[in-house]
């Protein structure tokens, strides 16, 4: 009998706070408080060239939620980031304004790219340079090694360039897929994961692929057709159908008239167009014309 008025008399007390809590009046202070973001000068030319223009985020801090927890990351330094975001805007969304217009680049280029300074790497001697997400996002890695490339057209195209412009034309192919027949010329020639080893990493070419990890799946070697066509000049392709022989030279030849047909008909793209264009300008680039190699936020 005594439990129970001891527990009676603490439910009474607790009522009596609960009321009293009530009679107070609230104070207009929010309990909650946001740290205050600063822009910096890279920042403001962020929005200035990618925010407002293209409604597209450029994010170069780190943001846990933005990586690939499977893998070891680190942040991209703040002088890579700025060489990086000169080099996008220059070298591909300007590339695609010049030539398909600036409404299909704000319309389908990706909403958000995001960087980390080292490459992700896999257990089987092969790394990530790159991924893209929904259609949206584009993740690119090995930031922080950037500037020991800058002049070096091949590295830039193998690290950094054709992986944009190859996860851009998985997004491209998520909107408007590409013909069920392209799989067929080497349907069965894909190797899944064994791409990177042999013979698969050595015979690609002959066996009609223009780089070893086309040999992934059908999807991933469109993009490689694409991305591989854009960033190399004509010596280059030439010199990849003649190490490729008479077979590798033509079921190639036959790839790439489907992406051309694809592009033209999807898009109204001309892939050469594109070609001259992104040849020009990486001319630049690689010629120290720009103030991006300068670090200019001008």
């Amino acid at each position: 009998m005594r439990r129970k008025y001891l527990i009676l008399s603490l439910l009474s007390l607790i009522l009596a706070a609960v009321t009293a809590c009530q009679d107070e009046p609230l104070s207009p202070e929010s309990v909650i408080t946001l740290d205050r973001v600063y822009e910096n000068d890279f920042d403001k030319w962020l929005r200035a060239n990618y925010v407002d223009p293209y409604n597209i985020e450029f994010c170069y801090k780190y943001n846990l939620n933005e990586s690939d927890m499977n893998y070891f990351t680190v942040p991209s330094d703040l002088n890579s980031s700025i060489m990086m975001a000169h080099l996008v805007k220059y070298l591909c969304i300007e590339s695609y304004d010049e030539v398909a217009g600036v409404d299909f680049t704000r319309a389908y280029f990706p909403k958000l790219f995001f960087l980390i300074g080292e490459f992700e790497y896999r257990n089987n001697g092969t790394m990530i340079l790159g991924t893209a997400e929904g259609g949206k996002k584009i993740m690119l890695s090995g930031i922080n090694y950037l500037p020991r490339f800058i002049r070096d057209a091949e590295y830039l195209n193998i690290l950094y360039l054709q992986t944009i412009h190859h996860e851009f034309t998985h997004i491209l192919n998520q909107t408007k897929d590409y013909p069920a027949d392209y799989k067929q010329i080497t349907g069965n020639g894909y190797v899944a994961d064994q791409w990177s080893t042999a013979p698969f990493d050595t015979t690609y070419l002959k066996n009609g692929f223009i780089s070893s990890y086309a040999q992934y799946a059908d999807y991933e070697d469109f993009a490689e057709m694409l991305s591989s066509f854009v960033v190399h000049d004509a010596s280059w392709w030439d010199a990849q159908l003649q190490a490729a022989g008479a077979e590798g030279a033509k079921r190639i030849g036959a790839k790439l008239d489907m992406v051309r047909t694809y592009m033209s008909e999807s898009w109204g793209i001309d892939i050469y167009a594109l070609r001259e264009t992104i040849q020009r300008r990486q001319q630049d680039v690689t010629g120290g014309r720009l103030d991006l190699l300068n670090l200019s936020l001008n």
